[in-house]
């Protein structure tokens, strides 16, 4: 039989300059494209990138202020360090591989050892500027998408030394992204914390950190912590932990300032390393109780960091240095000495958190049994009722590239779950249908809940019923109609996860799926429309008497159209904690007892007729 053969020839074979490969292929320097809804997309990278470099400078002594202003998604980074050499400029952001960090004697313990950082954001950029001032001169190269547009002769000027860089996302690359600020505050906030008495200026809001990782604790916990928390510094590591009335266990974790959102050794290494040192002290009581409800952040310095990948979220470095003390050792030798130190000198720490290890140790034995039931009903009804339409790929399989897409939506009825289920990815997009409106669990306790047919099967279908390690999707979309009946829905699911599973809110797993309230059609194109304003642009821009269809529920939807909603379009909210509230605060307000406030807050927002609130009311008392 004949083979068609597919000539191979010179013409066959292409060299890609530096733009035109990164952008060709940009989740190899900046990781996932994204929209803005999750802390980890293209767009903050960008600005990650930026100010890292600002950030080295300030590490090695010039410059102690960064400003940063983002005005309709323009971003300007502006430090007040030495500057980038004027006659290296322009090589500094469009010559790959071109950097000073390649010299260890002056940058030792950076980040961006590479030289590709900036290069990207140029490429991945529309507009493009870098200025450098030193000594009385400014110089200013300008790019769209890597290309030189202007390469300015060198002026006077009276500004400070520093840098300035101005660039705007390419919305060929980025489609439909806006920055949210409570990422980027997340950000400048970390940077400040592990670089004391750094200010960044952010829009007009100012960011500075005496006390390091302490206040980083400080700020980001939910409640009060059970005891004062323990803040241990040594040479190039720091620590501080508590434990609070919640569960789980909350890390985070930074190299070299770095914020490692995946962990990697040096988070692996703190968490055997606590365990073992506590257990020691008291010489009993199990890693998994110690453990329990801890809230933890550690950061240390790594000469020559390996990173899992250019986004440097996970650390895969094993020794602290080349040819060095391993990660491990270097931070379990660190704690022996000097927690184990403060543990003898501070027995009222010590008192409380036993208190806190016996309570997670009665619990834990409590529930055994539970667990196993539970984990056995959960089997059953899955196979029967198929409640979980599962995908191939999970979060979990941490070697999968895709393993950042995976989700899952969990609906409301039959009519919704099957539509998704019809036009979804299966490789990387589950589903789980819901039996009407699940139990709100607030004031309850771990026993009950797991004793709830509904949740224990939510629990299952998420793997997390130990704990988040083995967590089966990245994002975790609760598709509910936007009705009162949806909302109410939404909050019960809400409650759940912030009563029991903080950190799936607190790690950005958990979102709204936004879907279109209108459709507005007619012979030649048809506009799904959010909301009222784009209703009324899509009548206007498609003639006289287009046919307007008002979507009542997401059952309403046919597969066909559902498809256009969920795929590479898909508009969701992230699901975002307030610092101005704790986690019972909230719950308090939401589903506590229905008070008057409650109740505005309803009618202001979510626009409910007055029959809800007496329905509303004798649900929760």
């Amino acid at each position: 039989m004949a083979e068609n053969k597919v000539q191979y020839t010179e013409d066959n074979i292409r060299s890609l300059d530096w733009k035109e490969h990164i952008r060709m292929r940009p989740g190899m320097y900046i990781g996932k494209l994204g929209d803005g809804t999750s802390s980890d997309d293209g767009i903050y990278v960008l600005v990650k990138e930026v100010v890292d470099n600002s950030i080295d400078e300030f590490v090695m002594g010039n410059g102690k202020r960064i400003s940063v202003k983002i005005n309709d998604d323009v971003v300007q980074v502006r430090d007040f360090g030495r500057g980038i050499p004027l006659g290296k400029v322009k090589d500094v952001v469009s010559k790959m591989n071109t950097g000073g960090k390649y010299d260890s004697r002056a940058f030792k313990k950076s980040v961006g050892l590479n030289g590709v950082g900036t290069k990207a954001v140029n490429a991945l950029s529309s507009e493009f500027l870098v200025e450098s001032i030193r000594e009385g001169e400014l110089k200013k190269v300008s790019f769209t998408r890597g290309e030189v547009v202007d390469d300015l002769p060198l002026e006077s000027s009276s500004q400070e030394n520093g840098t300035r860089i101005i660039f705007k996302p390419d919305k060929e690359i980025f489609k439909n992204f806006k920055f949210r600020d409570t990422y980027l505050e997340k950000m400048f906030w970390n940077y400040c914390y592990l670089n004391r008495n750094l200010t960044i200026e952010f829009n007009g809001s100012k960011f500075i950190s005496k006390n390091g990782l302490k206040d980083l604790l400080e700020s980001n916990m939910d409640g009060s912590p059970l005891y004062p928390i323990v803040h241990i510094e040594g040479d190039d590591i720091e620590v501080a932990f508590t434990h609070s009335r919640g569960y789980g266990e909350d890390y985070s974790s930074f190299v070299n300032g770095q914020h490692t959102t995946q962990g990697g050794t040096h988070q692996s290494a703190f968490r055997e390393a606590i365990a073992k040192v506590i257990k020691d002290f008291f010489n009993k009581y199990d890693p998994v109780d110690i453990r329990q409800g801890i809230v933890a952040a550690v950061s240390i310095k790594v000469i020559e960091p390996v990173f899992e990948s250019q986004t440097k979220t996970k650390l895969g470095s094993t020794e602290i240095e080349p040819n060095g003390k391993s990660v491990r050792g270097f931070v379990m030798d660190f704690l022996k000495e000097k927690l184990d130190n403060f543990l003898h000198k501070n027995p009222n720490v010590v008192q409380q958190m036993e208190f806190k290890i016996k309570q997670s140790e009665k619990e834990r034995k409590e529930l055994s049994g539970i667990r196993k039931l539970a984990r056995e009903r959960a089997k059953k009804v899955s196979l029967h009722n198929k409640k979980l339409r599962d995908c191939k790929i999970h979060f979990s399989d941490f070697k999968n590239e895709r393993r950042e897409e995976t989700s899952i939506f969990i609906t409301e009825g039959d009519s919704a779950s099957g539509s998704i289920t019809k036009c979804r990815d299966v490789k990387t997009q589950a589903v789980f249908s819901l039996r009407g409106k699940p139990l709100n669990c607030f004031g309850l306790t771990k026993k009950v809940v797991y004793e709830n047919e509904e949740f224990n099967l939510i629990q299952a279908a998420l793997n997390i019923e130990e704990d988040m390690e083995s967590l089966r999707y990245n994002k975790i979309i609760i598709a509910t109609d936007a009705d009162v009946d949806g909302m109410h829905i939404r909050l019960l699911l809400l409650t759940f996860f912030l009563r029991f599973f903080p950190d799936l809110v607190k790690k950005n797993h958990v979102f709204i799926l936004q879907t279109p309230l209108f459709r507005v059609r007619n012979k030649k194109e048809t506009r799904y429309c959010y909301n009222e304003e784009e209703r009324k642009d899509a009548i206007n821009n498609l003639g006289k008497n287009p046919e307007i269809t008002r979507f009542k529920g997401l059952g309403e939807i046919s597969p066909d159209e559902f498809k256009y909603f969920i795929g590479d379009d898909i508009r969701l909210e992230p699901v975002l904690m307030s610092k101005s509230k704790s986690i019972e605060e909230i719950l308090i307000f939401y589903m506590g007892k229905n008070t008057p406030e409650r109740q505005g807050f309803i009618i202001d927002n979510l626009k409910v007729e007055e029959d809800y609130f007496l329905e509303d009311t004798e649900q929760n008392g």
